[in-house]
C-alpha cells in the first residue's frame, strides 16, 4: 500500500508540473540568462547600425510585465553617448497616440466615431459635398477620400503652422474619391483627427496627450510638437542624416507640419511603458481596445496601427513604421507573445536599408533563435553603387576614344537610335518624382525626400546622363564633320 501511495503521488506530481508547464510556457528568455539574451542583442545592433552607416538609434523591448530593455547606441556629433533616455522622433508611430486620443473621447461618450467629422464643426463649408459624409472612423482608418496627390502636404508651400490653419484644406480639396471606398494613407486624416480633439476635449492637442495618456503611463520624457523646426532646434534629440556613397551625412529635417501624425518624441524608455500597456488593457474600456487593434473594413489598417490577426508567429500583432527624412522609427507589438519592439534612428528612409529587418532580428533573438543575415545592406549595396559609378565613368572614357577613334559613317536613322538610347537616364532623372509616386503608392515626395532616399542611384544617373550627353556630342560633330566632308567631295567631283 505504502508503494501504491508513492506511485499516485509520484504520478500526481508529474501531471502536476506538467500541467503547470502547460498553464506557464517558460519563455525563450525566461528559459535563457537574461544578460547573454542582451549581449547576443548588442551585437546584432552594433553589427546592424554599421553594416547600414546609422550613428545613433534606441531600442525598446517590453516583455511580458517588464520593461526588458531600454538602451541608445552610438554618440551624438560631439560624442555624446546615446542613452535610453535620449529623445528621438518617432515620426508616424505618433498616429497611433493620436487614435488612442480619439477613442478616448469616444469612450466618454464625446465623440461617435460613426459620426460625420464635418458635424463636430458646424462652420465648414466643404469645397467638395461629399465632405461631408467623411466619418471619424473613414479618417482613423485612412478611407476618407483625401490623398497626396489632391493635397501634397509634404509639398505645401507654405507648411501649415497650426491645427486650425490646417482644417482650413477642407474648403480647398475636392475628394480623390467617395469616402470609405478606398485606402490612401494620407498625413492630414490624422491632423484633422488631432484637430477633433483639441475642439472636443477644449485642449491643446500636445496638453491633451501629456495629461491623458503619457502622464498616466509614466511616459515623462514623451511630448509633441507641431512642426519639424522643433526637432532641429532641440539641442536633446541628435541630429538627422542620410547616407550617400557609403557617408553618413548630417543634415536638419526640412520644414514640415507634424502635430498629429507624426509630431512625438520619446525615448525608449517611455516607448517600453507605451508597448506594455498595448497588452495589458490599460488604455480603454474593452471593447474599444479590441477595436483599437483591429485592421480596418476594407484593409489591414485598422486606427493608427497596421493589423496583422497571425503573423508569422502564429500570433497576433500591431506595427507602424515612422518615416522622416532624417530620421525613422519601426515598432511592432506581438500582442499574443505580450513582446512589443520598438527601433528609433537618427538615419532617414533609405533605399537600401532594411529597417524592418532590425524588428525581425532582435524578435528573433527574444525567441531564442539566430538572426538572418542578409547580403543585402547599406554598406554593401553603397559598395556597388560606387563601383557602378565608378564603371560607368571607365566606360565612358573608353567608349569616348572608341567613338573617335572609328569615326564612323552615321546615317540620320542610326543617329536618332544612338540619341534615344543614350537619353534613358536623362528621361529616369526628369521623371523621378512622377516615378516615386507611383512606386510610392501615390506619395507625392519633394525632391529633398527623393534625393536623400536615393542619392547613390542619383549620383550614378547624373554620371551615366553625362557620359552619355559627351557620347551624344561626339557623335553628332562626326555626323556632321563627315557631312561637311561628303559636300566638299561632291563639289570638287
Amino acid at each position: 500500500m505504502p508503494k501504491l501511495k508513492k506511485s499516485i503521488f509520484f504520478v500526481i506530481s508529474c501531471l502536476l508540473l506538467l500541467c503547470s508547464m502547460w498553464v506557464n510556457p517558460v519563455s525563450a528568455t525566461e528559459a535563457r540568462d537574461k544578460t547573454e539574451v542582451m549581449r547576443d542583442i548588442d551585437e546584432f545592433m552594433t553589427q546592424s547600425m554599421k553594416a547600414n552607416h546609422i550613428k545613433a538609434a534606441s531600442l525598446a523591448i517590453a516583455n511580458n510585465d517588464e520593461v526588458f530593455y531600454a538602451k541608445g547606441y552610438g554618440t551624438f556629433e560631439n560624442g555624446q553617448n546615446v542613452t535610453g533616455g535620449t529623445p528621438f522622433p518617432i515620426a508616424s508611430l505618433s498616429k497611433s497616440f493620436t487614435a488612442l486620443a480619439v477613442l478616448q473621447l469616444a469612450d466618454n461618450g464625446q465623440i461617435d466615431l460613426d459620426a460625420a467629422y464635418a458635424s463636430y464643426f458646424p462652420g465648414l463649408s466643404p469645397r467638395d459635398p461629399h465632405f461631408r459624409d467623411i466619418t471619424v472612423r473613414h479618417l482613423l482608418n485612412q478611407t476618407s477620400g483625401l490623398n497626396d496627390k489632391i493635397n501634397p502636404d509634404m509639398t505645401r508651400t507654405p507648411q501649415f503652422q497650426s491645427l486650425d490653419e490646417a482644417s482650413r484644406l477642407i474648403s480647398e480639396v475636392q475628394l480623390a474619391h467617395n469616402p470609405g471606398n478606398a485606402y490612401s494613407y494620407h498625413n492630414p486624416n490624422y491632423v484633422l483627427l488631432a484637430n477633433l480633439v483639441e475642439s472636443v476635449s477644449g485642449e491643446r492637442f500636445s496638453d491633451y496627450l501629456k495629461r491623458h495618456i503619457f502622464e498616466p503611463l509614466g511616459m515623462n520624457h514623451t511630448f509633441s510638437v507641431s512642426t519639424t523646426l522643433q526637432i532641429d532646434g532641440n539641442e536633446a534629440v541628435p541630429s538627422g542624416h542620410y547616407s550617400s556613397l557609403g557617408r553618413s551625412v548630417s543634415q536638419s529635417e526640412p520644414l514640415w507640419f507634424i502635430e498629429g501624425p507624426a509630431g512625438i518624441v520619446s525615448t525608449a524608455e517611455d516607448m517600453s511603458l507605451w508597448m506594455l500597456a498595448q497588452y495589458h488593457g490599460r488604455l480603454l474600456s474593452p471593447d474599444l481596445m479590441k477595436q483599437y487593434h483591429e485592421a480596418g473594413a476594407i484593409g489591414p489598417y485598422g486606427m493608427g496601427w497596421l493589423a496583422d490577426p497571425q503573423d508569422e508567429s502564429g500570433g497576433r500583432t500591431i506595427s507602424h513604421s515612422g518615416i522622416f527624412w532624417t530620421y525613422k522609427s519601426e515598432e511592432t507589438v506581438y500582442l499574443d507573445e505580450q513582446l512589443g519592439i520598438a527601433v528609433m534612428f537618427n538615419s532617414g528612409i533609405n533605399a537600401f536599408v532594411n529597417y524592418s529587418a532590425f524588428i525581425d532580428g532582435i524578435a528573433d533573438i527574444m525567441r531564442g533563435e539566430k538572426p538572418e543575415a542578409s547580403f543585402v545592406n547599406g554598406r554593401n549595396m553603397e559598395i556597388i553603387m560606387i563601383a557602378l559609378i565608378l564603371a560607368t565613368l571607365v566606360w565612358g572614357v573608353y567608349a569616348y576614344s572608341r567613338i573617335r577613334r572609328k569615326n564612323q559613317r552615321l546615317t540620320i536613322s542610326r543617329l536618332i537610335l544612338i540619341t534615344v538610347g543614350r537619353l534613358i537616364p536623362i528621361l529616369i532623372l526628369l521623371f523621378l518624382s512622377p516615378l516615386m509616386t507611383f512606386i510610392g503608392g501615390g506619395r507625392v515626395l519633394p525632391w529633398f525626400g527623393i534625393w536623400t532616399t536615393l542619392s547613390s542611384p542619383i549620383i550614378w544617373l547624373v554620371a551615366w546622363s553625362l557620359v552619355n550627353i559627351g557620347h551624344l556630342a561626339s557623335y553628332y560633330y562626326i555626323y556632321v564633320q563627315n557631312t561637311k566632308k561628303g559636300r566638299i567631295s561632291k563639289t570638287m567631283r
